[in-house]
């Protein structure tokens, strides 16, 4: 196990090398640089041709792609990102003032995804070809084909402007600093709701199904008709015996989640003008800030291959008949 482990990272090195090459040279082959944006952002005020290649030259941006890579990867090595081209903060303190904000909102979507379609899914499967497993399957099937954004602007028109019960955008209201406890939490949790359902409907319908179709793979192998055989409760050999097998496609299916829990939804958070890395990835895209996209980009990177390696040593404990050399 340990030399399986030690190989694996060895292998993450040269993956997240490509990941960063590729990522680095396809957003500053895009076209529009930071100055330029800067320069129509600024009352469309036209400025010199000299003051033009001051500014790149104060980003960096005079010299060709490569010799930038190279800095750039020497910064990475020391843990570095650089400064936004925006304020000129460091880019991992920005990440770390909008983190925060993105694990509340998306470990909170999570739990419930998990929690409502997991046991939903698996019930399908026990349940197989009845009227629970077919409703169920249309139910979740109809909140997957509805677009997220579609979702958030019409929650939003309804709840917050017709009805006037909901907030439409931020993560608290204004002087709620000022409130006692129990208030600014109220206030807190009011901010949450919309946000947290349209991150949350979308994943019922692929979650529940993928769930549904590793039990009943399951549940007709030969095992569990001995198990029926011999005369063993139905709760114990769905819970002892046949659960157990399931989890090794659902572990993998989880470890995979884990990145979206800091990488953040672009579009919903751009909505509901929540301040996570999804609203930054946006702002930074939208300006051509390429410190901080090459941060949030990293980051995600390593989230991702982390969690394949993660997923992979956790199939060893679950299943012992699995080893790795």
């Amino acid at each position: 196990m340990l030399t399986y482990t030690l190989r694996r990272l060895f292998y993450l090195f040269p993956t997240l090398f490509g990941i960063t090459l590729v990522t680095f040279f396809v957003i500053s082959l895009a076209p529009g640089d930071p100055v330029s944006l800067q320069q129509s952002g600024l009352m469309n005020a036209n400025i010199s041709r000299k003051a033009y290649d001051e500014m790149l030259k104060l980003y960096g941006l005079d010299q060709p792609i490569h010799v930038r890579y190279i800095i750039w990867v020497g910064r990475f090595i020391h843990l570095d990102f650089g400064n936004s081209f925006s304020d000129n903060r460091p880019v991992i303190e920005k990440i770390k003032e909008k983190l925060p904000a993105t694990l509340l909102l998306n470990i909170i979507s999570m739990f419930l995804t998990i929690a409502i379609a997991v046991p939903a899914g698996m019930l399908s499967a026990v349940y197989h070809k009845t009227l629970y497993d077919k409703f169920s399957g249309l139910i979740f099937y109809m909140l997957y084909s509805l677009p997220s954004f579609w979702l958030a602007l019409l929650l939003t028109t309804y709840f917050g402007l017709k009805l006037d019960i909901l907030p439409m955008y931020g993560i608290e209201s204004d002087n709620s600093a000022l409130l006692p406890f129990f208030p600014w939490l109220w206030d807190r949790i009011i901010h949450l709701i919309l946000p947290v359902i349209c991150l949350t409907l979308g994943g019922f319908a692929y979650l529940s199904r993928f769930s549904r179709g590793i039990l009943l793979e399951v549940i007709r192998q030969d095992y569990i008709r001995t198990a029926w055989a011999k005369g063993l409760s139905g709760k114990k050999i769905l819970f002892v015996h046949a659960l157990r097998n399931a989890l090794i496609p659902l572990v993998t299916l989880f470890a995979l989640m884990i990145p979206f829990l800091v990488s953040g939804s672009v579009i919903l958070e751009y909505i509901f003008n929540w301040p996570g890395i999804g609203q930054l990835y946006f702002n930074a895209i939208m300006s051509r800030d390429y410190p901080t996209i090459m941060g949030l980009s990293v980051i995600s990177a390593i989230l991702v291959l982390l969690s394949n390696l993660v997923a992979d040593l956790l199939y060893a404990l679950i299943d012992p008949r699995i080893t790795y050399k």
